[in-house]
């Protein structure tokens, strides 16, 4: 079957070759020759790349991609394997060896934001009275480069502080019980949250505001996880939540991360003095140069 991708204009949302290379492995859920396979896996990630970029609904699909339902049951499949998770978490630690870092952080910067809530995810929002908003509450926790660990969703009703032992579990999880710090605002102050996290291994250090604060301030180690949420502010779905399930939006935040990771590993191998072969071939594939 001809690629469906070759009978149409290219949109910016569109995997690369070189991104291909990497994400195929994870999002091939079945071989390739299965019977039941009627669009192209490609053609379906590119779907879901340009509705999570653009913010539309699944009906408002662009007729050259695959049917709006076909999508979306493919892409439920795949948060329920846990595969851009999985991304997310390779990426992360492929980027730290890059930066010359350990594989797993020690280090992490927790925080909390809220979103607007919309008629399909309204029976399950909250009120953040401090913010005069009814939706939802995003607690996320990121290392000290900015790259996502885990993160959980609430009504926004639902306190940070009461999260801080559920994130806790998270980071551990993923990190192989590596993070011994975690920073955090003044909103985590008090000794239920940092209980919550000693259980977990780790301890809560407190970034105040200067005491003669006059405009903006940058707060060591904070601003890395507010960067965090406004690089994830470029996909549009995510601006509000539209998703009826907190589990959808949690797996659709770890497609956007991979996604910025994705693109920041391809471009870091591209500019790297090793990016082609010795006889200078610039398509020398990702695949084989990440070995």
């Amino acid at each position: 079957m001809e690629p469906q991708a070759l009978l149409r204009k290219p949109y910016p949302s569109d995997v690369s070759d070189d991104e291909w290379a990497f994400v195929a492995p994870y999002l091939t859920l079945m071989p390739p020759a299965a019977p039941q396979r009627v669009h192209e896996l490609r053609e379906v990630f590119n779907a879901l790349r340009w509705l999570v970029r653009a913010g539309a609904p699944w009906r408002y699909l662009p007729t050259n991609f695959p049917p709006g339902e076909a999508v979306s049951q493919q892409t439920r499949r795949w948060l329920a394997a846990g595969v851009f998770a999985a991304m997310a978490h390779d990426l992360r630690i492929v980027l730290r060896w890059a930066e010359g870092r350990a594989d797993q952080p020690t280090a992490a910067i927790f925080d909390s934001a809220t979103r607007q809530s919309t008629p399909e995810s309204g029976p399950r929002a909250g009120d953040d009275g401090h913010k005069r908003r009814q939706g939802s509450q995003l607690h996320l926790a990121v290392d000290t480069l900015g790259h996502l660990l885990a993160l959980h969703v609430t009504p926004a009703d639902v306190h940070e502080r009461a999260q801080v032992g559920v994130l806790a579990a998270a980071v551990q999880a993923v990190t192989g019980e590596h993070v011994a710090l975690a920073f955090v605002d003044q909103g985590y102050t008090g000794e239920t949250p940092a209980a919550a996290a000693a259980a977990h291994g780790i301890q809560l250090a407190v970034v105040k505001l200067p005491e003669a604060k006059r405009g903006f301030v940058l707060l060591p180690r904070r601003w890395v996880v507010e960067r965090s949420f406004a690089w994830v502010t470029r996909f549009r779905r995510l601006a509000k939540h539209y998703e009826r399930l907190p589990e959808t939006v949690e797996g659709l935040y770890f497609l956007a991360f991979a996604c910025l990771m994705l693109h920041r590993l391809v471009t870091a191998v591209a500019q790297s003095p090793y990016h082609a072969l010795e006889n200078g071939d610039p398509a020398w594939p990702l695949s084989t140069r990440l070995g």
